[in-house]
């Protein structure tokens, strides 16, 4: 029995196929089997139920797992414990959502590559939850996602906040001058689908100001809907950082608001049973960078 085998275990029972085990232990997955055929010769038992469609573990791999967990979870803390390790290599990925990788997601890859120069990187965007079951199913390494993690197998660590301005195009902003009800009677709501990460900042600020529910035009992606205000086709939130940089540009116009919009807190999310230097690195190097307040360079 040896590490190696356990590893290839370990990760091909806890993650979604044996094709993204084989990912995450850089192997093919013809090696991994084998090593898993190596490890139930060794032991005498047999871990992987292989009779049908997908292989299940039988009650004897379901046993390993924490067992084989714990041994790999003390191989990594001996190797930094002796300074064995020298940096990062192979694939590392990592899930955010838009509005960081429009913000400071070149901050956190120009970081880790520096520091890392062998590790293998590669960035997901999507919507927090879609990224969330990914990680769940070990097809991610981490994730940056609005709000702490709700799911009993990942975990998190509290990044920053992002806070939101109204904008609309200047020849909206000068008939309107301000964000309130009577302004959402005459325009459209330029906003992220229900259910998006500002969903319960909109909600809130809708109640504070007493304002009736509005019409809404409805964009999944925050560069589509500034080009929407830009056009003057409503009015609505931006990311500080974002609106910013186009207020400057005199694209777009600041409204103001007597009924403050709140701020959406961000973590780092990952698996909790996954100890490994790399996330540990990533959460270090994630804390260090988070940053809503500026827009991207090429913003």
């Amino acid at each position: 029995m040896t590490l190696k085998q356990l590893e290839a275990f370990y990760w091909a029972a806890t993650c979604s196929s044996f094709a993204t085990a084989a990912e995450r232990v850089h192997l093919s997955v013809s090696s991994l089997s084998k090593r898993i055929t190596e490890l139930e010769t060794s032991l005498g038992q047999v871990l992987f139920d292989r009779a049908g469609h997908r292989a299940a573990l039988t009650e004897a791999g379901t046993r390993l797992v924490p067992l084989a967990g714990a041994l790999l979870q003390q191989a990594d803390r001996l190797q930094q414990e002796m300074g064995s390790t020298t940096g990062l290599r192979g694939p590392c990925r990592l899930g955010v959502g838009e509005l960081t990788a429009l913000t400071w997601l070149p901050l956190l890859v120009t970081a880790l590559v520096d520091a890392h120069p062998e590790l293998d990187l590669s960035v997901h965007v999507d919507v927090g939850e879609a990224l969330a079951d990914r990680l769940e199913k070990g097809e991610l390494d981490a994730a940056v996602i609005a709000g702490a993690a709700s799911r009993s197998a990942l975990t998190s660590v509290p990044l920053a906040q992002a806070a939101f301005m109204w904008c609309a195009a200047p020849r909206v902003a000068n008939g309107v001058r301000r964000m309130d009800a009577d302004t959402l009677l005459r325009h459209p709501l330029v906003t992220l689908p229900h259910g998006s990460g500002v969903t319960h900042l909109l909600d809130d600020w809708l109640r504070q100001a007493a304002a009736p529910e509005p019409r809404r035009l409805v964009c999944n992606h925050w560069g589509g809907i500034v080009g929407l205000l830009a056009y003057g086709q409503g009015v609505g939130l931006l990311p500080e950082g974002l609106a910013q940089t186009m207020c400057r540009r005199k694209v777009l116009q600041e409204l103001s608001s007597a009924v403050p919009l709140g701020r959406l807190d961000y973590a780092l999310h990952t698996r909790r049973d996954d100890l490994r230097p790399l996330v540990t690195e990533l959460r270090s190097q994630a804390v260090q960078n988070a940053n809503f307040a500026e827009a991207a360079g090429f913003f």
